[in-house]
């Protein structure tokens, strides 16, 4: 019998650094006084991580889906090790200093999830997840630490209903801007906002959470089917046991997240967001995970999935319909067949045990359903989003594509160093139809902390103003869309070309060709930076120790170099 083998033929398990010999016995002791026994020494131990919270309906009910995650870690043979970690909402902070810590609390929860399975060795683990930033954190912590493993999303919440349309948190956030129009009256604007959330589940729209969630199940660290269910749906508990279940099969077959979370994988999981016309977040999150798993794919990959898939999921933020609705028409099988169908991905292994193309096969594409089109008759013809570059970017900006067909846009710069400031320009009408919005020192060093940029493009939204293009060293929820372009690297902060741009500069965005210019001498300008206070705490490490958002904005040691459109063509 091999050394790494239990006499029943599975994995040793790594937990018996802390439950077996005498040496242990004070870790036993320890153990038996929260009720386990000598039985449950011999069997896995599974981490149950959580991202439970009560201030946002995202996570609001994911105490009690781990309930049902324990439930079935126990009828696996394993035993639960509950854990819970933080979160922050985007919603809720959106437009506020508080979203300085959005993109700071992804690398928190990757690393609280590491610090607690590594400090008791656990065998594996299941992280159930919720809001934008728990989502890719669960997926960097399991392939930062390789071990078996799969993560469950809490589900989307259901659409909420005024007036007999169907509504999601966007018209809320464009309520607003109407409101400041005086389109919109305070009974108005509350009617809005009473309506947009009805109870539990994350953003509707294919916004970041769903989108990462769809990601995820691409990648195979989700079982397929699992995410797509919604938060209060009757099969959701059912759901939650068998990662339960799953959690404890690949701890004993060894399977670790390094197995799922491979290149093919990534380029499956972008394709996937392209073509569901998904969150340009997509591209931060699936870089970093690629980092942590130590995989060579940056944001020119994600520009190639785009390439290779048009948007043909009519949802929100740029279509018709939400991710409930997604779900009623087939769910991510049915998109994933539709790609599958058209030679768009690669068959991989997934957690459940069947690859990725067994799974898709199942799919049941409901009669009549208009969410998910063919590749024959898109609802855009190309990608959600794009990687373009120029003097302005050289080392790279992500474009949305989806919600709009612009394909050239030149305009005056109007420029802002704060989120704020260019809220407060556009609440007081005074940006124009034709003007080039520019928001600087919002990067992951700059904010700190790589805001996004919603509550202005829904205020742009909400007053009418259409023909405007805004670029940023920040970043955009996924509920943004219309002419926008974020994660302009190098960013201000490191005196990035934006730091040089000027009022009234003239932009050239062009989209076919994949550049982004302002026509002036910016090599004889220095770099402009406002006054502000010095970060502390968790923000000043933050910012002192990120990588560039073209990097995934990530704070491991030795990341990998920023990808460029040349760099790309010369490793193809």
């Amino acid at each position: 019998m091999s050394k790494d083998q239990t006499p029943n033929g599975s994995k040793a398990l790594r937990s018996a650094v802390v439950t077996r010999g005498p040496n242990r016995a004070a870790a036993r002791s320890y153990l038996r006084a929260t009720g386990l026994d000598d039985d449950d020494f011999a069997r896995p131990m599974i981490a149950v991580v959580n991202t439970w919270s009560n201030v946002t309906p995202c996570n609001i009910h994911l105490n009690s889906l781990a309930e049902h995650v324990r439930r079935g870690v126990r009828e696996a043979g394993g035993v639960a090790v509950d854990f819970n970690t933080i979160m922050v909402t985007d919603g809720i902070s959106m437009g506020t200093p508080g979203m300085k810590a959005s993109l700071i609390s992804r690398e928190v929860i990757a690393d609280s999830i590491e610090l607690a399975v590594q400090g008791h060795q656990l065998d594996g683990v299941v992280c159930i997840v919720g809001c934008d930033k728990t989502i890719p954190a669960a997926a960097m912590a399991l392939a930062r630490m390789d071990l078996p493993g799969c993560v469950l999303y809490g589900g989307t919440i259901m659409p909420g209903k005024i007036g007999g349309k169907e509504i999601s948190i966007q018209e809320v956030f464009e309520a607003i801007g109407a409101h400041g129009a005086g389109k919109l009256d305070d009974a108005g604007l509350k009617a809005v906002e009473s309506a947009a959330c009805p109870g539990a589940g994350a953003c509707g729209g294919q916004f970041t959470a769903n989108t990462m969630a769809m990601a995820l199940s691409m990648l195979g660290l989700s079982p397929m089917g699992a995410n797509d269910v919604p938060a209060i749906h009757k099969d959701k508990p059912e759901e939650a046991a068998r990662c339960g279940r799953l959690a404890v099969e690949l701890t004993k077959q060894g399977k670790n997240a390094r197995q799922f979370v491979t290149r093919d994988a990534l380029m499956n999981a972008a394709i996937a967001c392209s073509a569901s016309g998904g969150s340009t977040n997509a591209v931060l999150h699936l870089t970093a995970i690629a980092a942590e798993a130590e995989i060579d794919f940056g944001i020119e990959d994600c520009n190639t999935a785009c390439e290779r898939a048009d948007v043909i999921c009519d949802i929100k933020p740029g279509g018709q319909y939400l991710a409930s609705h997604l779900f009623e028409a087939g769910g991510t099988r049915l998109m994933a067949k539709r790609l599958m169908d058209a030679g768009k991905i690669v068959d991989q292994p997934t957690v459940s045990g069947r690859s990725l193309f067994e799974e898709v096969r199942e799919a049941r594409e409901t009669a009549g359903q208009k969410v998910i089109r063919s590749f024959d008759d898109p609802v855009i013809p190309r990608g959600s989003y794009a990687v373009i570059y120029g003097n302005l970017a050289p080392e790279g900006a992500v474009i949305k594509l989806a919600g709009h067909k612009i394909e050239k846009f030149e305009g005056p710069a109007r420029v802002f160093d704060s989120e704020e400031d260019a809220f407060d320009a556009v609440q007081a009408g005074k940006i124009n139809e034709g003007d080039v919005v520019v928001i600087r020192h919002e990067g992951p060093k700059g904010g700190p902390g790589m805001r996004e940029m919603l509550q202005v493009t829904a205020a742009l939204k909400g007053r009418g103003v259409k023909d405007v293009a805004l670029l940023t060293d920040g970043r955009f929820s996924g509920a943004s869309y219309g002419f926008v372009i974020g994660h302009v690297s190098p960013e201000a902060a490191v005196g990035g070309p934006i730091a040089r741009v000027r009022e009234g500069d003239i932009i050239t965005i062009d989209v076919p060709a994949r550049t982004m210019d302002v026509r002036a001498d910016l090599n004889s300008r220095t770099a402009q930076a406002p006054a502000r206070e010095t970060p502390v705490g968790v923000f000043a490490k933050y910012a002192a120790l990120c990588a560039s958002a073209s990097q995934g904005a990530v704070t491991i040691p030795n990341p990998p170099p920023a990808q460029t459109r040349a760099s790309a063509q010369t490793k193809a």
